[in-house]
């Protein structure tokens, strides 16, 4: 009996001394398959680039249209600036002109012409305006389909090459002539020079008068008209010339 007591007793001491390293073990290993076990420990799910990335403002800046201005150049008072042939408004007025009388449609040249709010300024006629609608417009629409006729059949082809503009002939005419209550500077006999199959042509525009520093067109094909057609002013081969004139 002694014998197995002692025999228990020393089982309990290494017992007692391998249990802790027994513990440790089986810890160390369930820590090893819990490693190696994929559902143990997913993936982090990938971040969107949305979530990282710093919000971009949807503001939308609106920008004014530009301001057209409305006013009508003939109702501002005159100027006594010498108007020249070079100014953009011109050169512009001038191709409009041309494409009017290559096309014949008179409506298209109004551009050009003199404005009848400055007209009625300038003039001391009775009823101003139905003398500028009927008189000088209605000799301004004869005058370019006198000159589109003038052009034939080739005048779809024809091209303004420059409009000649005698400055060296440009006078005042002052206020109380011509009837006149405003005054203005006028040059006559001006020369539209275009190509046309290959061949330089010319005509003459009759009378230009300014308006702030502008020419404009006052009488295209005559002052004093020989009859109630359309005038066709000294039509030429090559780029013509100009003579003085003292007209109103």
């Amino acid at each position: 009996m002694a014998g197995d007591h002692h025999t228990r007793a020393r089982r309990q001491r290494l017992y007692r001394r391998f249990l802790p390293l027994a513990a440790a073990t089986v810890g160390l290993a369930a820590v090893i398959v819990w490693a190696a076990t994929p559902s143990s420990h997913p993936e982090p799910r990938p971040v969107s680039a949305a979530a990282t990335t710093t919000p971009v403002s949807t503001t939308t800046t609106i920008v004014a249209p530009p301001v057209t201005t409305t006013t009508d150049v003939g109702s501002l008072p005159q100027t006594t600036t010498l108007p020249s042939g070079a100014s953009p408004h011109f050169q512009a007025a001038m191709q409009a002109l041309f494409t009017s009388i290559v096309e014949g449609t008179p409506a298209t040249a109004s551009s050009a012409f003199f404005p009848q709010s400055a007209y009625v300024q300038v003039k001391s006629v009775n009823d101003a305006t139905v003398d500028f609608g009927q008189r000088l417009v209605g000799e301004y629409d004869l005058d370019i389909l006198a000159t589109h006729a003038e052009l034939g059949t080739g005048a779809a082809g024809a091209t303004l090459t420059s409009v000649q503009v005698p400055a060296q002939y440009a006078h005042w005419v002052p206020p109380g002539v011509c009837a006149n209550e405003v005054g203005y500077y006028e040059v006559a006999n001006s020369r539209v020079v275009y190509t046309e199959d290959g061949t330089t042509r010319s005509f003459g525009i009759a009378s230009l008068i300014s308006w702030r520093g502008e020419w404009y067109v006052v009488h295209l094909g005559a002052i004093l008209r020989p009859g109630s057609g359309g005038v066709v002013l000294d039509p030429e081969a090559g780029v013509g010339s100009s003579a003085p004139s003292s007209t109103c």
